[in-house]
């Protein structure tokens, strides 16, 4: 009879997770003994580097990720990127070590005190298990839940003496459902209010991208012949921003996005949470004589949204049941004004956030990959680097800084083990880079194909726009000056150059998507505080 610990990695075998993301520590090594052969461990440095490399792995591969930490201490470094993984319905196991259960009861050392309730509520279920036989089912049923719409992380805690128990046998190993479909009374309902609309719209969010259904979202905008929008603040794409039909992506404040939708009668949003709202700007949540259809996989996601009619489903399926009742719909005309994008200005001695992704965007090809943390200049990222591709565009869905430079670099690990091998380009802000630097070290190590572009501007420029907004002058801490970003990632074992002009940018990056590793691209860019609506 084998013990728990061979037959957990029996068990991961059989379900795929063979990869382990980790930074281990005294509480962990237990599990980690005698590492087998066929298993690949990838270190980070810090924790939450070692989740959120994990979390852009398993969206790059849509796999459940596996992460193992440290205890309490590991775990609550981990946190904030947590938030993130939840909100970004990342299907993900993180596990902790645990004392030794005969030590609980006094709480020694290292002991991950009401361990079950720490991640809470940013896991899908928590549990520490009651006795180490249990363990591989346990396992499994994280793996069940993690899969189980809507996908995202769970959470096991695990005593460090339980691996030399016996087990009681393998696991057993279940299939899961990974997909909901939707009501067929509720979709043909929906069906019928689209069809007596006389100007509708589609909002197509992450979800979409997320369910493999962009030729989907994308039969479905044509047959209708409608705009399309992005929701506000979306993590992914769900529809090609190059498309003639795309009309650009929705404000984040409630007026604002409602007088976008002014003159539209009915919207139809799939695939996103109706809607993310920041800063606080009332108004109506939809115009006068608007109403709003709501298709989401989450039904916590349908209840809390504040107006509209919910129909809980896969995106894909519901997309494909709306294509087959909309089979006879006579298509209106929609097609966005032609755009032609302007030059960028050139007037200051510093290049502008705008010449920055201008000339990224004569490099790059058709299918690069674009990870994004550089939020005061997102709406110049979208303007010159349009996503045309599924599975192309991933940004941190908490709102919270320290996802986007280790989330890059799981998104190149995973583009390497799909064989896909896409390149890969994070644009991170000066001031996010400092989150998870030490995820460089990992990118390094694990030669890790992408190009990290920093614009350096040594502010929190984002920050500055909310202080602007919310009429709040004089706040401190708002400037990050005298950080040598290249200095740092050629510590780390990166490549590293920096650039002060377009031209520069465009040379260095062709030199580095040739790169067989990581490349950072430190860039100075001029000091300009965006309107945030």
């Amino acid at each position: 009879m084998s013990n728990v610990r061979s037959a957990t990695y029996d068990l991961m075998r059989n379900l795929g997770m063979t990869t382990i993301f980790g930074n281990p520590g005294s509480t962990e090594e237990t599990f980690l003994k005698d590492f087998p052969g066929d298993f690949k461990y990838v270190l980070a440095l810090q924790e939450a580097s070692a989740l959120a490399i994990a979390d852009g792995f398993a969206q790059a591969t849509r796999t459940v990720a596996f992460v193992n930490l440290h205890t309490a201490p590991g775990l609550g470094n981990a946190l904030g990127n947590l938030v993130n993984t939840r909100m970004s319905k990342t299907p993900m196991i993180l596990t902790t070590g645990q004392q030794t259960r005969e030590m609980l009861l006094m709480e020694p050392w290292l002991t991950n005190v009401e361990a079950t309730n720490f991640p809470r509520p940013h896991v899908k279920w928590s549990y520490e298990t009651s006795h180490a036989e249990e363990t591989p089912a346990a396992f499994m049923r994280a793996y069940a839940t993690a899969l189980q719409p809507p996908q995202g992380p769970v959470y096991l805690s695990l005593p460090l003496n339980d691996w030399e128990v016996e087990s009681s046998g393998p696991a057993v190993v279940r299939s899961v459902a990974q997909r909901v479909a939707p009501d067929p009374a509720r979709l043909s309902d929906f069906v019928n209010q689209i069809k007596k609309a006389k100007n509708p719209a589609l909002v197509l969010g992450p979800d979409v991208d997320r369910a493999d259904a962009w030729p989907d979202g994308v039969a479905l905008a044509e047959q209708l012949g409608v705009p399309v929008f992005g929701p506000p603040a979306g993590e992914r794409c769900g529809f090609p921003e190059d498309h003639r039909q795309f009309a650009g992506n929705l404000k984040f404040g409630i007026a604002p996005l409602s007088e976008q939708l002014v003159g539209y009668d009915l919207v139809l949003v799939i695939g996103a949470p109706v809607f993310r709202y920041y800063p606080y700007v009332p108004g109506k949540y939809l115009p006068d004589g608007c109403r709003l259809l709501h298709i989401t996989d989450d039904p916590d996601e349908a209840a809390r949204a504040p107006v509209g009619d919910s129909l809980i489903s896969d995106a894909k399926l519901a997309l494909q049941g709306l294509l087959a009742g909309l089979a006879q719909y006579e298509a209106k005309s929609y097609t966005r004004a032609s755009q032609t994008l302007s030059s960028p200005d050139t007037s200051s001695s510093d290049m502008s956030a705008d010449a920055l992704y201008a000339a990224i965007s004569r490099v790059r090809s058709d299918d690069s990959v674009i990870v994004e943390e550089s939020p005061s200049n997102l709406a110049m990222l979208h303007k010159h680097l349009p996503t045309r591709r599924p599975l192309s565009f991933f940004t941190m869905a908490s709102g919270g800084l320290g996802f986007g430079l280790p989330g890059g670099i799981g998104v190149a690990l995973g583009e390497a083990a799909t064989g896909r091998n896409r390149p890969v380009i994070s644009v991170i802000g000066d001031g996010s880079f400092q989150y998870s630097v030490q995820s460089l070290w990992t990118a390094a190590q694990q030669k890790a194909r992408l190009v990290i572009v920093v614009p350096v501007n040594e502010e929190y420029a984002i920050l500055k726009s909310f202080a602007k907004q919310e009429e709040t002058p004089g706040v401190p801490g708002l400037d990050v000056p005298g950080i040598d970003i290249a200095g740092l990632a050629a510590a780390y074992g990166c490549k590293a150059s920096r650039a002060a002009t377009p031209d520069e940018v465009s040379d260095q990056m062709q030199a580095a998507l040739r790169h067989e590793g990581p490349t950072v691209i430190a860039a100075k860019i001029s000091n300009s505080i965006p309107s945030l609506l």
